[in-house]
């Protein structure tokens, strides 16, 4: 058998190199791959070119016996003959070895490509996506990606489905989890830094894996919040709020991008030609491939789009997406599209060019095993300066909402505390949703690391106080069964009244929020508020700590607790995290990605909002945009979040009140650190077109920076604008800077800025 390995192994390099022989020497790296490129094609059948577009899911044990059942047998054989071009949900170098060779079989060896859900860690957890961004740190999200890569490159993988670069300004979504918030500007900053984390600064190292931005384009705008719904947005909006992050993915140079399961304005994302050929392929010029998401061709038909299924691979495959995740359109109409004319083999030829292009890249043909090291694998998953890694991360995405009289940070040598809620002990929600391969690792719980961490005199005293879940919800379930048993307050409140201070740990369980956890209710599940409520009233000081995957409706938490620390689902570290912030370990400096809402009624909330003709400016006339029964104002602003520094702003300064198209104006702000302890914060800069010929948003965040700022100093912090940072996207679709009144904005959050003017010329 080793012998026979052997003889495959010499065929297959013998075969590659008759198919990337060139004519002549070639100047650099991109020519010479589509020169190889070009060549393969050539030798390629039209059976072989579709297969290159079939995409399967792991659905047997590659290392095992051989699947008794039909349709996974004729799998095995549809790799060996070259009708497969990728895999996904294919883990660990055994499995994806043996699933190689399968592919090597075939007639030219072409190496299939794997893809995996690596969307917050392949192992290792660190923040979900939107506690990630809550960093407002470039280094330390492209560190936790890197890590994400190292990993999932050790376990065999090459590819990874992420990441999620949706704006979304409606947070019953479940999947605001999964993305970076509501704001252009920072989603495409967030994007940069996590395309750069997979891919590194080369492609064919073993230790970086492909992107895949998604999902393209607007499906963070369902209507209702309802996860797969249809979207309807304007192309106003498309172009200056839901495009700029995948434009920046393009610049970033992702390998690859996945369209949605929606329609946009009536028209499907999956084969959306506007979107894909006009916009993607020929405006920007990006040359990777577009994978469909799980058998979003397929579902064309459902949309109403397609009357069968050959139809729906028409629309796909003249659509240019290049490679069909599991619906098998392609597989069983394409040739037969082709050989009617219907879809042209000239654009086969483009789809299969665009997915050697990354294999290559990849270095799968110069090594098909090149991330398949048993031991690497070994030494790598997990490893302990991966969670040191993950511990750091996590303490930069907590965000602190609310702290009365200081009365955070704790002394570890407090008398007594009382640890209360259904999260307390709890190990799986700060794992958080669509966490690949953390299998049965469990997330630090936060009453372990209080007990590591507080003095051995400190009294700790614990009640549970209710459930969440009438039933642990997973994955799969169809709906919530929430608890409605207050038979444990009764116990809380006895334990609470033990104590000198109550710490409640409540929030989601990590089911309740990622794809298909949709929500109409944002406030806590089940009695948690009644438990807050309770515990409030035993006059102890109440800190509340948040567990959730999504911006909570909680006015009477913000009211009524003496202080509030939002954690997310903040990874396999999350309660050493926690327990740094609570006991002045660590100085809080996350900054919300997503505004909180009061009520759901004020959904879709955000602050780049339109003026209206009549905005509410707190007159008593009645006729202005506002509600008669609540506040416009959100309860926590954009960009908002506390430290146990104080920080303030003075001395703003633009080096000129006018500048011309070609200059650069200079801001510079003085923040000062009014308090006895070090403390970073992030400085954000708006900009407000006054006078446009569309409708400007009142605030646009075009810059921030994170800084340091040591007890008692000042810092003048910098910024620069140029008439880059001016540009939008006209009633033409057309990027233009318009000469006007332009007001800059510097401040801690979106709602608390100084203010400056200045007026941009020809």
């Amino acid at each position: 058998m080793e012998v026979l390995k052997i003889i495959k192994k010499l065929i297959f390099v013998m075969a590659l190199s008759c198919a990337i022989l060139v004519s002549e020497p070639l100047n650099n790296k991109d020519n010479k791959i589509e020169n190889k490129i070009n060549n393969l094609l050539n030798k390629m059948t039209l059976d072989e070119k579709i297969g290159q577009m079939n995409q399967y899911s792991n659905s047997w044990d590659l290392t095992g016996p051989k699947p008794k059942d039909n349709r996974n047998e004729a799998r095995y054989d549809d790799i060996r003959k070259g009708l497969v071009g990728s895999m996904l949900n294919v883990n660990y170098v055994k499995n994806i070895r043996a699933a190689q060779e399968l592919a090597l079989e075939s007639r030219l060896g072409i190496p299939l490509i794997f893809g995996v859900d690596v969307i917050h860690g392949y192992k290792t957890m660190f923040p979900i996506p939107l506690g990630l961004s809550s960093t407002w740190d470039m280094q330390a999200i492209e560190k936790a990606e890197r890590i994400a890569a190292i990993e999932a490159s050790a376990a065999g993988l090459n590819w990874t489905f992420s990441p999620m670069v949706d704006i979304s300004r409606d947070p019953r979504w479940g999947r605001v989890m999964e993305g970076g918030g509501e704001d252009p500007y920072l989603g495409s900053q967030i994007a940069k830094a996590k395309i750069k984390g997979y891919q590194g600064n080369d492609l064919s190292a073993n230790n970086t894996i492909a992107a895949c931005a998604k999902h393209f384009a607007a499906y963070g705008a369902p209507t209702a919040g309802r996860e797969y719904n249809s979207v309807e947005v304007s192309m106003n909006t498309l172009y200056n709020i839901y495009l700029p992050p995948f434009k920046a993915c393009v610049d970033a140079g992702a390998l690859t991008f996945m369209n949605g399961f929606h329609t946009l304005n009536g028209i499907p994302a999956t084969g959306n030609q506007f979107l894909v050929n006009d916009i993607l392929h020929d405006k920007w010029g990006w040359d990777g491939f577009m994978v469909s998401d799980w058998g979003s061709i397929g579902e064309l038909q459902v949309h109403g789009t397609a009357k069968d299924l050959k139809q729906t691979a028409e629309i796909g495959a003249n659509g240019s997406t290049d490679m069909d995740m599991e619906s098998l359109a392609y597989f069983k109409h394409l040739k037969e599209l082709v050989i009617e004319g219907k879809v042209k083999e000239e654009k086969i030829n483009d789809s299969v060019r665009r997915i050697l292009r990354a294999k290559f890249k990849l270095g799968l043909f110069d090594d098909p095993y090149r991330y398949c090291n048993e031991e690497r694998q070994k030494k790598t998953l997990l490893a302990d300066e991966h969670k040191k890694a993950s511990l750091d991360v996590a303490k930069k995405s907590l965000v602190l909402l609310k702290n009365e009289k200081s009365i955070l940070p704790l002394s570890k040598n407090i008398k007594s505390i009382a640890l209360i809620g259904p999260l307390v002990k709890d190990t799986d929600a700060g794992i958080g949703g669509w966490s690949c391969q953390a299998g049965d690792e469990k997330a630090v719980s936060v009453y372990e690391s209080m007990e590591r961490n507080l003095s051995k005199n400190t009294k700790i005293f614990y009640a549970k106080g209710c459930e969440i879940y009438g039933k642990e919800r997973t994955r799969y379930d169809l709906k919530i069964d929430l608890d409605e048993n207050k038979s444990g307050f009764a116990k809380a409140i006895k334990t609470a009244k033990k104590a000198d201070v109550v710490i409640a740990v409540v929030g989601e369980t990590r089911h309740m929020s990622g794809e298909a956890s949709s929500r109409m209710n944002i406030d806590l599940p089940g009695v948690q508020k009644e438990l807050l409520m309770e515990l409030k009233k035993t006059g102890k000081p109440l800190i509340v700590v948040l567990m959730n995957g999504r911006p909570l409706t909680i006015p009477w938490t913000a009211e009524n607790a003496d202080a509030i620390l939002e954690t997310w689902f903040a990874g396999h570290m999350a309660g050493d995290a926690i327990a740094s912030v609570l006991l002045g370990d660590y100085n809080p400096s996350g900054k919300l990605p997503m505004t909180f809402p009061r009520t759901v009624g004020q959904i879709p909330i955000y602050y780049n909002q339109l003026s209206t003709g009549r905005p509410d400016n707190n007159t008593d006339w009645p006729y202005l945009s506002k509600y008669i029964d609540g506040s416009n104002k959100p309860q926590y602003p954009f960009g908002f979040g506390l430290s146990y520094s104080n920080f303030e702003y003075s001395n703003m300064k633009i080096d000129k009140s006018e500048m011309r198209m070609d200059d650069i104006l200079k801001i510079n702000i003085d923040v000062t650190n009014n308090s006895k302890i070090d403390g970073e914060e992030v400085v954000q800069l708006y900009i407000h077109d006054l006078v446009a010929k569309i409708a400007r948003p009142i605030k646009e965040l075009k810059g921030f920076q994170k800084v340091m700022i040591k007890a008692g100093e000042t810092r003048t912090v910098e910024f620069e604008i140029s008439k880059h940072d001016l540009f939008y996207y006209n009633d033409k679709y057309e990027k233009v800077c318009e000469p006007g009144e332009f007001e800059i904005m510097v401040g801690t959050n979106s709602n608390d800025v100084v203010t400056a003017k200045f007026t941009l010329n020809k």
